[in-house]
């Protein structure tokens, strides 16, 4: 059979092969495919998928320019010992390709630009009407959120009610599911909201798993969970701006141990040929992230002091996903202050991690009941009406301020104390360079407290300083320079900040 040619394809974009095949019996279980990629000397293996009406893909994310060559494998003759060829060529303006870990608690894209997450989270905005989802990637477009928390399954938990426009497998009036045939559709309209996240610049955080269930994709047995986890890795790890996230609260899914969450890990680490990040967030027990197939932490505590401990144990990044939500609910987890919520992302950056947002506020003069289902950003999208997120933004800028533009991620380096110093006087946090050396940036949070005055113990050299008040969004630079410990006169507020950055 002829080799096909194909147009050439951007690198990190998404390449894909579409082949006509078997359509009788149950062609998600009868039929199996896959492909061999080759640049030169390097081959890299991707598993097809069948997307109904007879047609069979494969999709893969070239990331490396050149000329590629693929071969198909298959159990079905027709779709078997197809190749092709196609050039990637150079990335799209403003493309970096996929994020991962960079210098141990951080992250960067694959080109070494340095990515900070600043993530928001929407578990079920997908599964809602199409104008509340076009809401929804309206706001985001203007928000200053680069991450979504975001399920796979439709939700059902309070306030969430509504069913889903699509279900994730073909299923009798009754509601009878077939896990053995994935629907397309769904999956079709899935890929689209990751699509349109990527145009954004947004990476979608991708839920894999929870427990807030009444349709069974919660209580799957064994051969169901891999048969979707193998599926979904087929259709989507071709998308630059994926992360897995095993679970949402993978310990009250009552139904899975922790060996099933081992296994699961396994199974997207064998079959994602990129590697995309990995990780499984929890409610009241902790994951062990030390685990080799775990990339990062997601976390729901706010106990940022344990941070330092938490890196020495796991040497990975930290992303503090859920620290309860800014809102006006019943609920204690979901009536923080906007105050709060801004305070609780200062203390994670200055903690060398990374913070996820989510918004919680329902109409006071309606006071909905849990049984209602009023939208609400943290389930469904559509508007933010907190005052947090404009002072993200303010915090997300400062964040990438720390590294000048065109720098090598490994000049990012921040912990808590200067250098060494595990139990700073105030918190601050020192930027250093891939070599150990400082970075001339130390950025100080006084939190609660509203000194008049304090004898800043600096390391060697000149520097500026920048006084800044994180709720005000306001940074006012002192107009003399500093060396030494010196001693400057600040506002008595809480929760202020000051900034050196080193100019000789």
């Amino acid at each position: 059979m002829a080799e096909n040619t194909h147009a050439p394809v951007p690198r990190w974009e998404v390449f894909e092969v579409s082949l006509p095949g078997p359509s009788t019996g149950n062609p998600f279980i009868d039929v199996q495919l896959s492909a061999i990629f080759s640049l030169g000397q390097r081959t890299v293996n991707v598993d097809g998928f069948y997307d109904g009406a007879g047609a069979y893909k494969i999709r893969f994310m070239p990331d490396t320019i050149g000329s590629w060559s693929y071969t198909t494998s298959s159990s079905a003759p027709i779709l078997d010992k197809r190749s092709g060829s196609f050039s990637c060529t150079a990335a799209l303006a403003g493309v970096h390709g996929p994020v991962s870990v960079c210098n141990y608690y951080h992250f960067a894209y694959e080109d070494g630009a340095p990515f900070f997450p600043f993530g928001t989270t929407s578990y079920a905005w997908i599964h809602q009407s199409d104008a509340l989802q076009q809401e929804t990637l309206a706001t985001l477009r203007t928000a200053p959120f680069n991450k979504i928390r975001m399920c796979v399954f439709p939700k059902s938990y309070e306030y969430n009610h509504n069913e889903p426009p699509f279900y994730p497998f073909e299923r009798t009036a009754a509601g009878v599911n077939d896990f053995t045939r994935p629907n397309p559709a769904f999956f079709a309209h899935l890929e689209q909201r990751i699509a349109d996240l990527r145009a954004l610049g947004i990476e979608a955080d991708l839920i894999l798993f929870h427990p807030y269930d009444r349709w069974g994709y919660a209580t799957m047995p064994a051969e169901a969970d891999d048969r979707y986890l193998r599926y979904v890795l087929a259709r989507l790890s071709a998308y630059r701006n994926i992360w897995w996230s095993l679970a949402n609260e993978y310990d009250f899914m009552k139904a899975k141990t922790v060996q099933d969450f081992d296994r699961f890990f396994k199974i997207v680490e064998q079959h994602d040929p990129v590697p995309h990040l990995r990780s499984v967030h929890h409610g009241h027990v902790m994951y062990d992230y030390s685990k080799p197939w775990v990339t990062h932490a997601s976390l729901q505590v706010y106990d940022f002091e344990k941070s330092a401990e938490r890196h020495d144990a796991w040497r990975k990044p930290i992303v503090y996903d859920e620290i309860q939500y800014e809102g006006n609910l019943n609920s204690r987890w979901g009536n923080i202050s906007g105050e709060e919520m801004t305070r609780r992302f200062w203390l994670g950056v200055i903690a060398g991690c990374y913070v996820t947002h989510g918004e919680t506020f329902i109409d006071p003069d309606k006071l909905p009941d849990v049984t209602d289902t009023p939208t609400i950003w943290w389930a469904h999208g559509g508007k933010l009406s907190g005052t947090s997120p404009q002072r993200i933004a303010f915090l997300r800028k400062i964040l990438e301020a720390t590294v000048p533009a065109g720098s090598d991620p490994g000049h990012y380096f921040p912990r808590p104390g200067l250098t060494e110093s595990p139990d700073p006087y105030y918190l601050n946090a020192t930027t250093v360079d891939a070599s150990g050396k400082l970075h001339p940036i130390v950025l100080y949070y006084f939190d609660f407290h509203q000194p008049i005055w304090y004898d800043f113990p600096l390391p060697p050299g000149t520097y500026s300083v920048d006084m800044i008040d994180p709720w005000e969004m306001t940074i006012h630079s002192l107009p003399n320079k500093v060396t030494g410990k010196p001693r400057l006169k600040l506002s008595g507020r809480p929760y202020q900040a000051v900034r050196f950055t080193r100019v000789d």
